[in-house]
């Protein structure tokens, strides 16, 4: 491979290439022989190039030219890019965003391949003034319709195009739509290709999936496959504890009768309950929301005809795990109503097991709290438990130092 090219030694070729009356033929000739001799330090020779096949294309860019000419220019374009990429020619920048608009999918009689191939160099070319420009463009692709199979074909091109750029770009404006593209209607390769392309985009995307999280425009599953993304990244511990606060939050208060989507929601909570466990709660808007979600996923879980046992067992072990005075004053009203169901009723298979979970989980706090302790005592020596729950209550009292 020659490693730089003197100018004088493309100037016949640059000189095919700008000639008035050169075909696209002409000047892919050109450029296959620039190409097939693996020169390198030519990028103002391809922006040069560049420039002149986009002064061209009004013979061609509006479907205008027969078959073999069109089949030339793209051919042409692509070499030219890829080249620009490359080169890094960072410089080409404003020409290649004209190349990826001359070249776009949205015209029928583009197929593709140059845009994907603009759209990849922008990237390399690392002007981070299109980042914006590129992420519209994916926004836009994420939305369309694509039956017709050719259509599709041609549009997830683009949407490749789109992801290699803002992968390379590695900048957070990427991430959501490139998670869009992951979660859309593409073909299996492409919706991998985007996944693939999200932790190479940000390390931490916690306040955008949060964003993700909050939306109303977004429907339950995307919303817990964008929570399940934020497991699967190197966030910090304190960005996913501001994540699973939303979570939690949006879990209980997102409406919907679909029981697909509720299943979701539910699904949501309990891994953000299990997270808030684990991570504790991290300050944020949704941070103050907390204890009353953790509230609800006990209490709407203890009066539904169908309770859902295992989100109450994780509500009361992050609650038990949290220790804070919020915390430990929740464990001791779920444990008084209990002790007014044990002496006055109902008392059934449900409240045996709940209170199994709250009087241990209360001694693992590690609370002085005294109507805890006092509460705790009564229950150990009152006459209407069996010996195996005041037992219960003994050993929370033992964990406490008591």
């Amino acid at each position: 491979m020659q490693t730089l090219a003197q100018s004088a030694n493309l100037s016949h070729l640059e000189n095919e290439i700008n000639r008035l009356d050169a075909s696209f033929l002409e000047i892919l000739t050109a450029l296959e022989v620039v190409r097939d001799a693996e020169l390198t330090g030519i990028g103002e020779f391809y922006h040069n190039a560049l420039r002149t096949l986009l002064q061209k294309l009004p013979d061609i860019g509006t479907g205008i030219g027969t078959t073999s000419e069109r089949s030339a220019a793209n051919a042409a374009a692509r070499i030219i890019v890829q080249g620009l990429g490359a080169e890094q020619h960072t410089q080409a920048a404003s020409d290649l965003w004209q190349t990826v608009l001359a070249f776009d999918v949205a015209h029928g009689h583009n197929d593709g391949f140059v845009m994907h191939d603009a759209l990849t160099a922008l990237g390399q070319v690392n002007d981070r003034r299109y980042i914006t420009h590129i992420v519209e463009r994916l926004n836009s692709l994420n939305t369309q319709s694509l039956i017709d199979p050719e259509t599709r074909r041609r549009v997830q091109r683009a949407v490749v195009g789109s992801i290699n750029a803002l992968e390379t770009f590695a900048d957070p404006r990427g991430f959501r739509p490139v998670f869009f593209a992951s979660m859309g209607s593409f073909d299996q390769s492409i919706r991998n290709r985007a996944s693939i392309a999200l932790p190479n985009i940000t390390e931490d995307p916690g306040d955008i999936i949060s964003e993700i999280i909050r939306d109303p425009s977004v429907s339950p599953p995307i919303k817990y496959e964008a929570w399940r993304e934020l497991l699967r990244t190197r966030a910090s511990s304190e960005s996913r504890a501001r994540a699973a606060a939303v979570a939690l939050d949006t879990g209980w208060t997102f409406m919907t009768n679909n029981p697909a989507h509720q299943r979701d929601l539910r699904s949501m909570r309990v891994s953000a309950i299990d997270t808030i466990r684990a991570l504790g709660i991290a300050d944020g808007p949704a941070a103050d929301f907390v204890y009353i979600n953790l509230e609800r996923s006990y209490r709407n879980n203890f009066v539904n005809p169908a309770p859902d046992y295992d989100e109450i067992r994780r509500t009361i072990a992050c609650l038990s795990a949290l220790g804070s005075e919020q915390a430990v004053n929740l464990l001791v009203d779920f444990l008084r109503e209990l002790h007014t169901r044990r002496r006055a009723g109902p008392w059934g298979a449900r409240e045996r097991q709940v209170f199994g979970w709250v009087v241990p989980g209360l001694g693992a706090t590690g609370t002085q709290n005294q109507d805890a302790i006092l509460l705790l005592t009564t229950i150990q020596r009152s006459p209407y438990y069996t010996g195996a729950e005041q037992g219960w209550a003994t050993d929370a009292l033992r964990a406490l130092g008591q």
